[in-house]
């Protein structure tokens, strides 16, 4: 569609301009008229506009949960759909999420209905929000979708920072130790090695093996941290792929612990997404394939997809479900029993307030479980290297005696 370029004067008397897509010069005035802008310029653009600005990245998920609730309140209150773009947009600081909202505004006076408008911005809108604005749409219930919209990104980013508290701790305090122990055999150890042979005496095996290890972390510490760096980002590059994907994240699931928890997470998302694609009043295909891609990971999207496959040739969801072997039996018989009463989002979200609760806990004995271990390991390490420093000089002392 062409665009123009405007400048005029608001009631306020206020100079503003920009950039308006319309079918016609004539459109574009009207639209402007409805503003309430007293059109100064109005010009033909040869060019089409960029929606967004040169800056990139994805919007933050807690700043589009409070654009969602606002957003639903407007429109619960009975102001136009127009009327609470131009307000958000105004009132938004983050300067992509301005443009973007602005320009999703654009697109509605334009004729463009509201999902397709923001279909065009997906690092801000992704399809689970899109098909469910749709479907708010066409049922008229844009309010209530927009509603459950934000309690659902809400306890997302509750689920996502849960997994951040879990997996900071231990990583911040093995990163920690790593680095005082590299410390220690770049710098302590070569003093203690030049004073042992200085002495011409033979050396433990165990304090042998902590200066050789001294000796490569001096010779070659740069091309250890280069290396190490490389293999991170060889192993991000990997995971993009299809295979490494599919084995770094089962790999995931393996890991003591820290697995199931990862595994109940996916479960509790798996049964919000899609029970609010379903209460929605999104197809049920529709809503298992947005559910598989906002899963996070591969051996879970694989079997939300195996089960929609079953559901494609006629089956129910909770037979294939359990097929899967991924999910435990009873999310599989809860699931049942909601197809069997037809209350599926019911029961969904039952067991995903349930699996949410789990993880909560499970987060909270985590760190508690962890600081005690993190303490042991640091000590085991420090010691190992205090012992095998001590233990020439114990042996120096004997035979002075």
């Amino acid at each position: 569609m062409p665009n123009f370029a405007w400048k005029g004067r608001t009631r306020a008397g206020k100079l503003e301009d920009g950039i308006l897509i319309a079918d016609s010069k004539d459109a574009a005035a009207a639209i402007l008229r409805r503003q309430q802008i007293q059109v100064t310029s109005l010009r033909a653009r040869d060019r089409r506009i960029p929606l967004l600005p040169r800056l990139g990245g994805r919007i933050n998920s807690s700043k589009l949960s409070i654009f969602t609730r606002q957003f639903s309140v407007m429109l619960d209150a009975g102001l136009p759909l127009v009327q609470c773009l131009e307000i958000l947009g105004g009132q938004e600081e983050h300067k992509i999420f301005k443009a973007i909202i602005n320009a999703v505004r654009t697109d509605v006076e334009s004729g463009m209905s509201l999902a397709e408008a923001m279909k065009r911005h997906p690092n801000a809108f992704d399809n689970l929000y899109v098909n469910m604005i749709a479907a708010g749409e066409a049922g008229g219930i844009l309010d209530i979708i927009l509603q459950r919209l934000s309690v659902y990104i809400e306890k997302a980013v509750k689920l996502k920072n849960q997994v951040k508290s879990a997996l900071m701790y231990p990583i911040t305090v093995l990163l920690i130790a790593a680095g005082v122990v590299y410390i220690i055999l770049w710098k302590v150890i070569p003093v203690f090695a030049q004073m042992f042979a200085g002495m011409g005496a033979q050396l433990p095996y165990l304090t042998r093996y902590i200066v050789k290890a001294s000796y490569i972390v001096g010779s070659y510490g740069g091309w250890i941290l280069l290396l190490l760096f490389l293999l991170s980002i060889a192993t991000r590059e990997w995971h993009k792929t299809y295979r490494g994907r599919r084995i770094l994240d089962r790999m995931q699931l393996m890991i003591p612990i820290i697995g199931g928890l990862l595994l109940k997470i996916s479960i509790a998302r798996f049964c919000r997404t899609l029970a609010t694609l379903t209460s929605s009043g999104v197809p049920i295909l529709d809503g298992l394939e947005i559910t598989a891609r906002t899963s996070g990971n591969a051996i879970v999207e694989d079997s939300i997809m195996s089960v929609r496959k079953s559901v494609e040739e006629g089956k129910t969801i909770s037979a294939p479900l359990q097929e899967t072997k991924v999910y435990p039996m009873m999310v599989c018989q809860m699931i049942s029993v909601g197809e069997q009463t037809g209350a599926l989002d019911q029961m969904l979200s039952k067991i995903a307030d349930f699996y949410e609760d789990e993880v909560d806990a499970a987060v909270g004995g985590l760190m508690k479980l962890i600081e005690p271990i993190m303490i042991v390991i640091l000590g085991v390490i420090i010691g190992v290297i205090v012992v095998a420093m001590y233990l020439p000089m114990f042996s120096l002392f004997s035979k002075i005696g």
